[in-house]
């Protein structure tokens, strides 16, 4: 084995990362320092970094149903939960595989192999991501292709690779990128503020099945259809005459509150305006004779 996987099997980091380790010579085989980047170390070779006897972990990859109010560090200085929290403390050594904001859940993986994280993590290998968003106010159709064709926020472009309608109040969309709250951002851009936001999904496995603050152990073949790219599943789009249809119905609904507000406050008014019954009525004008006259 190479040395540099070999040091990423110890959960160093990824091929590329632990390259350092070796350039800077502070790996040591069989007592000797090792620069060469190429070197092969054996099953039977003793391997120390700086003063630290290291050899590779049994494969550990989890998946975590992060709750909300939880952040992913191992140490966090405003004392607040964090992932480990959730976790046993022979599990509390693994290294979480990108990040869940404070107010966002869903599936988390945590791993002891610096490669896979690396390859699991990096936006160049284009594992997917999928949300669903819950908002504050129905999402206007018009706006979906927005998402997908990508706009600049604090953190630079950001893009969705697919985005569709759950209901009225939610929405699903699919992410390849990793920007810091880079779906809270976008739809922000666009007039919505996100209320809840769980990922359900990344590359082929499902959140289905795990509880929240819960977690499982991924098997092997688990792990291996992870960096497979799923195909993508067909979801429901709007045709640009479904997507009129969806906007008029929306804007109807509109007016039709609109309207029942005006006739609401037209009556409001009406009632205030009209004078009590038997008050402030005025004198019926009579004839010479004293009778009244005829009201036509």
């Amino acid at each position: 084995m190479r040395l540099n996987k070999f040091l990423s099997s110890c959960g160093l980091g990824s091929r590329r990362g632990v390259e350092a380790l070796i350039l800077e010579g502070r790996v040591r085989i069989n007592g000797q320092v090792c620069t060469e980047l190429g070197t092969q170390v054996e099953s039977t070779d003793e391997v120390v970094v700086d003063t630290k006897k290291v050899r590779p972990n049994k494969p550990v990859v989890i998946a975590l149903h992060k709750p909300k109010g939880y952040v992913c560090t191992r140490d966090d200085e405003h004392a607040r939960h964090t992932i480990y929290d959730l976790l046993p403390g022979k599990l509390r050594s693994l290294a979480h595989v990108g990040r869940l904001d404070m107010d966002s859940e869903g599936l988390l993986l945590l791993t002891n192999q610096g490669d896979l994280s690396h390859q699991l993590a990096h936006p160049t290998h284009g594992l997917e991501k999928e949300y669903e968003v819950q908002l504050e106010k129905p999402f206007d159709p018009a706006l979906l292709e927005k998402l997908t064709h990508g706009l600049h926020i604090e953190e630079g472009f950001a893009k969705a690779e697919r985005a569709w309608i759950i209901g009225h109040y939610k929405l699903g969309l699919v992410l390849k990128q990793g920007l810091k709250r880079q779906i809270r951002h976008m739809l922000y851009r666009v007039g919505y503020e996100v209320k809840r936001l769980v990922r359900v999904r990344i590359g082929n496995l499902p959140l289905t099945g795990i509880p929240e603050g819960g977690f499982r152990e991924l098997k092997p073949d688990e792990v291996d259809r992870l960096l497979v790219h799923p195909k993508a599943k067909e979801r429901p789009t709007l045709s640009k005459s479904r997507t009129a249809s969806a906007r008029k119905a929306m804007t109807e609904r509109v007016e039709k509150e609109k309207e029942i507000e005006r006739k609401t406050k037209a009556a409001e008014a009406a009632g205030k305006a009209a004078p009590a019954r038997g008050r402030n009525r005025p004198a019926r004008k009579t004839s010479r004779r004293g009778g009244a006259r005829g009201g036509y």
